[in-house]
């Protein structure tokens, strides 16, 4: 079985790994499918400094060469690797796992929280969050110009999660009504204080006519 590899204390991009999507020519953009569907696949972009991409490639190579077989190229190139330099001096990555293999349905990656605990099965990551990420190596080569290694996912650690911003379809009016934070607090107080007159009173006739 392949070696775990952890990718520590990166930035989630794009996460798809709720459930099993496939990019859609048509909408150009990738839509929930089923797990056995053509290109269907969990996946993470990710963010990384360039000592963590260093470390990453150093054994991605490692795993080109152990794994290479004589017609594949010798050395693995930073191209073949799938990493991207950002002009910030950043880098990109992807990970992913197919939804099935040989028409068996793959597990969905698993979802860990900072301290270890599983994750809801309908958690969804958010662009953003810092992460862990824990991959396998899988150096493969179709053709000349399809060849690398793959990060296949594995897990992933949630170690800042960033809330999903609400969206609002309304631009903002001069002059108009803007809540106050007080006025919000004290709405909810008296909300809260409402319900609890109303259990309180629910509780009393509920044992109004019992014994004592």
């Amino acid at each position: 079985m392949a070696e775990t590899y952890f990718i520590e204390n990166v930035e989630a991009l794009w996460p798809k790994i709720d459930r099993t999507y496939v990019f859609d020519q048509k909408v150009k953009n990738s839509v929930p499918c089923d797990p056995r569907d053509n290109g269907a696949s969990f996946s993470i972009q990710f963010r990384m400094d360039s000592d963590t991409a260093k470390a990453l490639f150093s054994q991605m190579k490692a795993a080109w060469l152990a794994n290479r077989e004589k017609s594949w190229p010798e050395k693995l190139t930073l191209e073949a690797s799938s990493l991207v330099n950002d002009d910030d001096g950043t880098f990109k990555g992807t990970s992913n796992i197919k939804g099935a293999y040989s028409g068996k349905v793959t597990e969905k990656p698993v979802e860990l929280d900072s301290q270890g605990n599983s994750l809801p099965d309908d958690f969804e990551l958010t662009t953003g969050s810092t992460i862990n990420i824990a991959v396998t190596f899988v150096p493969y080569h179709m053709s000349k110009d399809n060849w690398g290694v793959s990060l296949r996912l594995q897990a992933v650690q949630v170690i800042k999660y960033v809330t999903r911003p609400v969206r609002n379809p309304f631009g903002k009016v001069e002059g108009g009504y803007v809540v106050e934070v007080n006025e919000a607090e004290e709405t909810a107080k008296k909300a809260f204080q409402s319900n609890n007159v109303l259990e309180e009173t629910a509780t009393d006739d509920m044992f109004e006519d019992e014994p004592v």
